[in-house]
C-alpha cells in the first residue's frame, strides 16, 4: 500500500483553495492536511502540520509567494509546487525556479474550478513526484552581479563555434540549468542546447529573465534557428529538438512536437552533426530518457557527463545512464562547468 502524501494548499482565493482541494482529494494517496490564505499563514501551517508537499500561489497579500519560498527553504524546507496565474512575468517564474521550487505550473485561464479540473491529472502527478525529491539537494542559485555593457566586447566579440554542449534534464531541472550557465564561461567555443521540464506557457518569460541574469545569450529554441557560439537555446521537454544543418550546411535547430524520448533525440542528432565535438550532459530528473542518446555521442567520439546521483534532486535520469555504461564522467554539479571548460580547452 502506498504511503499517504500530506499536502498543504496556500492560495488567497477561497474558490481556488476549494478547487485545488477538491482536485487533490479525488486521489486517495493525497491527504489535504490544511489550507492557508497567504504566505505568513502558510509558514505557520507548515511548522504545525509538517506537510510532505506545498502548493503555493504567488500573488497573495501579507506575504507573497516568492517571499514565502525564501522563508520556507530556510526555516522549514519542503517540496513546493507553484500554481500561479503570473506565469507571463519572467522575473517571477525565473526567481521561483532559481529559488528551488520543484515545479511551476500555470494556473488555468480564468482560475475557475472547471478549468483547473481539466489540469487535474497533471497537478496530482506533480504533487506525487514532488513528494519523492531529495530535499537536501534543493538549493537556490546565487547569481553574480555583472554589467552586460561593461563586458560587451569580451562576450560578443568573435569566438568560433567548434563544439555543441547539450544539456538534458526533466523535473526540477531548470534550477540546475540556471546554475550551470551562471558558472560556465560564455567565451567557450560552443553553443548550448538545453531541453528541460518547463511548461511551454512559461518558457518565453523565463528565457527573457534568464537572458538578463547570466552572461550567455539565452533564447527560446525556435524551428530553423541557426546555432551560434555564446548562445544557449532552451526548449521544453514537451517539444523535442533535433540538431540538423540548413541549406548552407550550417548547424541549426529543428523544433518538433511531443516525443517519447526528446533527450535521446537531442543527444543523438547533436552527435551526427558535431561528432567528436559533441558534449552531452545529463542532469537531475525523472525517467529513463537520455542514455540511448549518450551511446550515440560516445560512438562518434564525443564526451558524455552526468551529474552525480548523490547530488541530484531526482536521481533517475543519471542513474539509468550510469548503470547502462553510457557515461564517461560522473561529477558533482559544482564540478561540471570546470570539466566542460577543460574538455573544450583541450
Amino acid at each position: 500500500m502506498q504511503e499517504e502524501i500530506k499536502v498543504l494548499v496556500v492560495d488567497d482565493a477561497a474558490f481556488m483553495r476549494k478547487a485545488i482541494v477538491d482536485v487533490l482529494a479525488s486521489d486517495t494517496q493525497l491527504s489535504i492536511v490544511g489550507t492557508a490564505r497567504n504566505g505568513q499563514e502558510g509558514l505557520e501551517q507548515i511548522k504545525a502540520l509538517a506537510p510532505d508537499v506545498i502548493t503555493l500561489d504567488i500573488d497573495m497579500p501579507i506575504m507573497d509567494g516568492l517571499t514565502s519560498i525564501r522563508h520556507i527553504m530556510i526555516e522549514s524546507p519542503a517540496p513546493i509546487v507553484v500554481l500561479s496565474s503570473l506565469f507571463s512575468d519572467g522575473a517571477i517564474t525565473f526567481d521561483a525556479l532559481r529559488l528551488g521550487v520543484v515545479d511551476f505550473i500555470p494556473k488555468p485561464s480564468g482560475a475557475v474550478s472547471t478549468d483547473i479540473d481539466q489540469s487535474r491529472q497533471q497537478l496530482i502527478d506533480r504533487i506525487k513526484l514532488a513528494s519523492a525529491v531529495n530535499l537536501d539537494n534543493i538549493r537556490r542559485v546565487r547569481l553574480n552581479r555583472w554589467d552586460r555593457q561593461a563586458d560587451f566586447s569580451d562576450l560578443y566579440g568573435y569566438h568560433p563555434l567548434e563544439y555543441l554542449l547539450t544539456l538534458g534534464t526533466t523535473l526540477s531541472g531548470p534550477n540546475t540549468v540556471i546554475r550551470m550557465l551562471a558558472n560556465l564561461p560564455p567565451t567557450l567555443p560552443t553553443a548550448v542546447v538545453a531541453v528541460q521540464e518547463i511548461s511551454p506557457k512559461i518558457i518565453g518569460a523565463f528565457v527573457k529573465q534568464f537572458d538578463a541574469s547570466v552572461p550567455w545569450r539565452i533564447r527560446e529554441a525556435q524551428d530553423g534557428m541557426p546555432i551560434e557560439q555564446g548562445t544557449c537555446y532552451i526548449s521544453s521537454y514537451q517539444n523535442a529538438v533535433r540538431i540538423q544543418t540548413n541549406t548552407e550546411g550550417a548547424p541549426c535547430l529543428q523544433v518538433l512536437g511531443p516525443s517519447e524520448d526528446p533527450l535521446n533525440m537531442l543527444f543523438a542528432s547533436a552527435a551526427e552533426i558535431f561528432q567528436q565535438n559533441t558534449v552531452g550532459v545529463l542532469l537531475t530528473g525523472i525517467g529513463h530518457d537520455g542514455a540511448e542518446g549518450f551511446s550515440h555521442i560516445r560512438e562518434l567520439a564525443g564526451v558524455t557527463l552526468a551529474q552525480d546521483t548523490q547530488c541530484c534532486v531526482y536521481p533517475n535520469l543519471t542513474h539509468n545512464a550510469i548503470q547502462r555504461g553510457t557515461v564517461d564522467i560522473v561529477l558533482d554539479e559544482i564540478e561540471l562547468p570546470q570539466a566542460i571548460s577543460s574538455i573544450m580547452a583541450g
